[in-house]
């Protein structure tokens, strides 16, 4: 991971988790090839952001990732590849199957194609998702207050392993499933240098959030506003949230240890520890904000799991990975951060065990 061995491409670079990982890199000193179309809203500012801080180091692409021919030109010097891009929701995925389609796979075989024509030497780190697992309607669950838990205890104090079987939902879920195993096969069939981490719902400061992709910032974003939040279903499915910064630091051990990590997809985020109800946290914004939050409620969407939570520990050994911020601290940091963004209104104090 040494500096000064060509830049490191980063697809989907001024994203949320993109634009973090990029800005770590630049910090170790590394130079970056950001290669985003900024089609998203507001990723404008992350990209500005991170030229403010790290200036020449950072070298923006503004391309389609369904562009083979840029992706190629990208590709070329990189040293190694975090593969970001994608069609990120599951609501749109159902409005457009092709287009999702068409960014997920096609984006993702390009990426692999270029990597495998250049002789295979970039390692490839791709970005998957819990949603390869499905609803997990098959997992017997019970409603203790207001969060769903599993009646199976070890499934309580684990959560989901890499040895749940895969079963698409969604064509978004089928789109992201299908290039997460192309990654993993690429390592088997041409012998590349790929990992895979299966993100639950990550969290933090660059987070654009909406009511289809980013939940935890657009609960805060919507509370600090002022404005209502629609939950889609009973507010009681659960998520393991993991801060952003601990997701960074996991993307880049994968690159460091890539020959020993090579071929693996790893469950990615916060663990038991840090699994939340939406409802639970919406209690939790309405202590930091010192407001009541206006609900509304609606049916369930498609594919959406009642309960998900990562067993992180494969990633931990093998990753070497350290425990995951609490989640109380990692929301209130996102508030603060949310909250100068807006020139400081709406949060009405840090708890205190968030300031520990």
């Amino acid at each position: 991971m040494s500096a000064g061995k060509g830049p490191v491409l980063v697809t989907g670079g001024a994203g949320f988790i993109g634009c973090n990982i990029a800005d770590r890199l630049a910090a170790d000193g590394h130079e970056v090839i950001v290669y985003d179309a900024l089609t998203r809203e507001g990723v404008e500012r992350n990209l500005s952001w991170l030229k403010s801080r790290h200036g020449a180091q950072i070298t923006h692409v503004a391309a389609d990732i369904r562009d083979a021919r840029a992706v190629d030109e990208a590709v070329r010097e990189a040293q190694a590849v975090f593969h970001m891009a994608a069609q990120v929701a599951v609501t749109t995925s159902l409005v457009d199957p092709i287009e999702d389609f068409e960014v997920n796979i096609l984006g993702g075989l390009n990426v692999l194609e270029a990597v495998r024509r250049r002789g295979g030497t970039a390692p490839v780190i791709f970005a998957s998702t819990n949603k390869v697992y499905g609803d997990l309607a098959d997992v017997p669950l019970e409603l203790v207050g207001d969060a769903y838990r599993p009646v199976d205890a070890a499934l309580r104090v684990r959560g989901v392993s890499e040895s749940r079987p895969l079963d698409f939902h969604t064509p978004y879920g089928c789109s992201k499933g299908a290039a997460d195993q192309y990654v993993l096969d690429y390592a088997r069939s041409f012998d590349l240098d790929t990992c895979v981490m299966r993100m639950s719902c990550i969290y933090g400061p660059r987070q654009m959030g909406t009511e289809d992709q980013g939940w935890v910032a657009h609960f805060l974003i919507q509370a600090l506003e002022g404005k209502p939040i629609s939950i889609y279903g009973d507010g009681k499915q659960v998520r393991d949230i993991l801060n952003v910064g601990d997701c960074v630091e996991a993307y880049m051990q994968a690159w460091r240890k890539i020959s020993a990590v090579k071929g693996r997809a790893f469950n990615l985020g916060g663990g038991p520890s840090n699994a939340v109800s939406l409802v639970q946290l919406i209690a939790y914004i309405e202590e930091l904000t010192g407001r009541q939050v206006d609900l509304g409620f609606s049916d369930w969407r498609a594919g959406d799991q009642r309960y998900y939570v990562s067993d992180p520990s494969a990633a931990r050994r093998e990753l070497g990975l350290a425990e995951a911020l609490d989640w109380r601290t990692g929301v209130a940091q996102l508030a603060q951060w949310l909250m100068a963004e807006r020139g400081g209104q709406g949060v009405r104090r840090e708890p205190a065990e968030a300031l520990s």
